[in-house]
């Protein structure tokens, strides 16, 4: 069966609000890709030998957005070649895990990863068959003949997708040293670091002690206390902002924020440096740190990114045998209004700062978010975030968000993934699904088709670029 990719997918089904779609996502298809937010490794553009490997490696292995689904339906992560933490035999065949993933890709029709993976099968690998088990070999090797190509080198794929910058995310205690070789290469790319520290911000993240050891050697600080610890973390910055970062990256389970005095910070950094800290200490820790992390984006000017609400690691068994990150995570109910209310009354009405939050709890949207957004000079929301990156997901959002927040604060698209390859595919179901929205409001004359043609641009272009300061 052919593979085909409709004209006007994810429109309609109205037929006037199709041809005013068509219109508007043709204005804006060719703008430059702005990627402000991402985990696409460094190194695929500072090694020039750098190789995607075998289909498999490049499609299935680390992408958990896909074995997650195949894992759902009962296929063992051993058979898709999913390495074990303790070292136990899994499939090393990538032509028989091919071919289990194309009998089950059925499996993810009417899903973002379903739209994703077709797009990338026809527009970057040139397939014009459904992937199926019986077409699977025959499209193994048509992708293997093309990954061995001179046209499938990173950085003329970057050019090729109209890429005009890409952050990828960078924990703090990073040399950047593959941003430093792109530098060094005088290669052209614009390739940016994103300070995210987790790791040694959350005193519960795993390794937390070795990464404040880490964090002393690479940033030249000794860190015996708390005072040290956040002088390492503003000369960390400042090595960021020197390679090119505009942004930093945070995670937490809520968006709980509250101050707490350098003497109660000071005692629980040393009751975690003893290895004593305990949950609460974590969330108390985790909540200053947070007003912390504002604090400093007013005097450097990194902006600042929040999303709550993940579950990570939800699935024990897997954690156990698998590691984090392996598609167990799950949404959990978040509450901002409150929990962010001490971070923004210190800084959410100071100029300096930009915070965009991201949320999985998208029952949080109409009640709190865009209300808060469309108040605080600081915030911006980010785009549909993470399982709400979809057709319907970003429907839901505009309904939810614009018309209380307004789309001007509002920070565009990013794409948010590893999957280099995907990241066209991605960026165009976001400009058709924002032209299919503007559409609607044309169609309903709540706006003129000249305010959408620039709504339209910002929303493909102008927010991200403007937002994140690229």
């Amino acid at each position: 069966m052919s593979l085909t990719l409709h004209e006007d997918r994810y429109f309609g089904p109205d037929a006037r609000q199709i041809e005013v779609a068509r219109e508007l996502y043709r204005a804006a298809r060719d703008l430059p890709l702005i990627c402000p937010h991402g985990h696409v490794d460094p190194r695929l553009f500072s090694d020039p030998d750098y190789s995607f490997g075998t289909p498999v490696d490049l499609l299935l292995i680390p992408d958990h957005y896909v074995y997650r689904m195949l894992y759902s339906q009962g296929v063992p992560l051993e058979d898709l070649g999913i390495p074990r933490l303790d070292g136990a035999p899994v499939e090393t065949d990538h032509r028989e895990i091919w071919q289990t993933f194309a009998e089950r890709f059925y499996l993810f029709r009417g899903t973002p990863t379903g739209l994703w993976l077709t797009q990338e099968l026809a527009e970057v690998f040139g397939i014009d068959e459904r992937l199926d088990g019986d077409s699977a070999q025959r499209l193994y090797d048509q992708i293997a003949e093309t990954l061995n190509t001179p046209e499938m080198q990173p950085r003329r794929l970057f050019e090729r997708f109209n890429v005009e910058v890409l952050c990828t995310t960078d924990t703090a205690t990073d040399t950047l040293e593959h941003h430093q070789a792109i530098r060094a290469s005088g290669w052209d790319g614009d390739i940016r670091p994103t300070f995210r520290p987790d790791a040694v911000v959350n005193l519960d993240s795993p390794g937390w002690r070795e990464s404040i050891d880490r964090l002393s050697e690479v940033s030249g600080v000794a860190i015996t206390g708390y005072p040290a610890f956040i002088e390492a973390l503003e000369q960390r910055r400042a090595f960021f902002k020197s390679l090119g970062a505009t942004a930093t990256d945070h995670a937490a389970l809520t968006p709980y924020t509250a101050p707490l005095s350098e003497r109660e910070a000071g005692a629980i950094f040393e009751r975690a440096l003893r290895g004593e800290a305990s949950d609460d200490d974590a969330r108390a820790f985790t909540g200053h740190m947070l007003i912390e992390m504002a604090r400093m984006s007013t005097e450097d000017r990194l902006v600042m990114q929040l999303h709550p609400g993940s579950w990570r690691n939800h699935n024990a068994l897997i954690f156990e045998h698998f590691g984090r990150d392996k598609g167990a995570d799950i949404p959990i109910t978040a509450e901002f209004t409150r929990n962010l209310r001490p971070l923004l009354d210190a800084f959410g009405n100071d100029p300096r700062l930009t915070l965009i939050l991201f949320t999985l709890d998208e029952t949080t949207y109409a009640r709190e978010l865009a209300p808060l957004a469309g108040h605080y000079p600081a915030l911006r929301l980010g785009p549909p975030w993470w399982f709400h990156d979809s057709v319907n997901g970003m429907q839901r959002f505009f309904e939810q968000v614009m018309e209380t927040a307004g789309l001007y604060n509002t920070a565009g698209f990013n794409d948010d993934t590893r999957a280099f390859l995907s990241i066209p595919a991605r960026h165009d179901v976001w400009r058709r699904a924002g032209a299919n929205w503007l559409a609607g409001m044309v169609v309903r004359h709540l706006i003129d088709e000249a305010d959408a043609h620039e709504m339209m641009t910002d929303l493909a272009y102008g927010l991200a670029k403007r937002s994140y300061r690229l």
